[in-house]
């Protein structure tokens, strides 16, 4: 499918800062806790006349992405009216929300979030070096030039598999520099790992959490993918999946601990669904940007440009499936390019999160996820698992005759 970018008439209205920059012509489905007189978390289509509650057709965003054509469903699904979009998102921001309104959670709900990470050279390297680090920051620019030197820039012409990689591997063998990163970076076999419990993961406008004991930590901006249950890709929508350098660098096997933690999965504002306005080629070739604004005026940008990945979308989701099955679907994190490697405090210190940085995610397809970093000790807690939600769903009637 290919899409031309168009620009918007002069006269049209300003856009919401978290849509796409074509505004509502996309089909854009979501999820939005509605403080009503059954409280609960709703299925909702974002429409240029509002937001509309699809729960009755939809009980859960699963079953949406499991309809034949999801996007067709999205939209010929006659919806209750919940409020306008800017209102919507309005009450989602980080500041003010008023409980009594709805506001945005993530928009996956029964789907398994899973990653894939080293998909991208410039990660891929600096994943080496905190290998060879050991998780501290402070040796990290002595060996990032050393590194860098010995391994090259090729890395990013290289096929994951090919010959040309294997020949590479023998020779960073012989060099006494191969590692597990480069492993699942250039070799046959990708890196998927599960980020976080199925509905633990929180939406634009929640807090974002990094462990308190960590000092050497980062955003990663991120393309997710929405995959249903016959490994079809449904839509796509922004992610940070936060990262642990220093309990990952320590060892590989604390990726658990470096990954899977209290508030520290975001995604959202929304998916964006498959339709003659979006499909994977755009996912192909979109830019994700990324802001960091500290509270002490710091500000650190980035970009993470997917036409620079290594193993293609598709790809990483055969993988993902080829030795599990997903009944509900799952959600796939694509990887990022950007890896901080500027000092915030002093020199060769790199960067590292502070309590309080509002992270902005945004690019030209998706629109905007924007959340602000807490400790995950301190963060809302996660209750609202798979017994709270069917307990819900049944008190609220969407149970009767309906898949979940």
């Amino acid at each position: 499918m290919t899409v031309t970018t168009t620009e918007l008439p002069a006269h049209a209205p300003a856009l919401h800062p978290a849509l796409p920059m074509d505004g509502l012509a996309g089909t854009l489905v979501a999820r939005a806790w509605c403080a009503d007189t059954l409280a609960g978390p709703a299925v909702v289509a974002l429409r240029p006349d509002g937001v509309f509650d699809l729960s009755r057709h939809f009980p859960t965003m699963s079953t949406l992405l499991e309809a034949e054509q999801p996007a067709q469903a999205a939209r010929s699904a006659v919806g209750e009216y919940l409020c306008s979009v800017d209102a919507l998102l309005e009450n989602s921001r980080m500041d003010g929300r008023d409980a009594a309104l709805p506001w945005l959670l993530a928009p996956c709900d029964l789907q398994v979030v899973k990653a894939a990470g080293v998909t991208f050279a410039a990660s891929m390297i600096e994943r080496v070096i905190e290998e060879q680090a050991g998780g501290d920051a402070g040796r990290a620019l002595a060996l990032r030039s050393q590194v860098t030197a010995l391994i090259g820039p090729s890395l990013s012409d290289i096929r994951p598999g090919s010959a040309q990689a294997l020949a590479l591997k023998r020779l960073l063998q012989q060099k006494n520099l191969w590692s597990q990163y480069l492993e699942v970076g250039i070799g046959p076999d990708a890196e998927v790992f599960t980020k976080a419990p199925v509905l633990a993961a929180v939406g634009h406008g929640q807090a974002i959490g990094i462990r308190a004991e960590s000092s050497w930590n980062n955003p990663e901006p991120e393309v997710v993918l929405a995959v249903n249950s016959r490994g079809a890709i449904v839509g796509a929508a922004l992610g940070n999946d936060v990262n642990l350098r220093d309990i990952e660098g320590r060892s590989a096997l604390l990726l658990g601990k470096a990954k899977d933690n209290n508030a520290s999965c975001a995604i959202g504002p929304f998916i964006r669904l498959f339709d003659d306005s979006f499909g994977l080629d755009q996912v192909r070739a979109e830019t994700v940007h990324l802001e960091v604004a500290g509270e002490d005026g710091y500000t650190l940008r980035g970009i993470n440009t997917m036409a620079s990945i290594s193993r293609d979308p598709e790809e990483l989701v055969r993988q993902t499936m080829a030795c599990h099955q997903y009944p509900d679907g799952f959600m796939l994190f694509l990887g990022t390019l950007f890896a901080p490697i500027d000092d915030r405090d002093e020199p060769g210190g790199g960067f590292t999160h502070k309590l309080g940085d509002v992270v902005t995610i945004h690019s030209h397809w998706l629109g905007r996820l924007q959340n602000r970093v807490t400790h995950c000790e301190t963060a809302p807690p996660w209750q609202f698992g798979l017994r709270a939600l069917i307990a819900n769903l049944a008190d609220r009637g969407l149970l009767q005759g309906a898949r979940l």
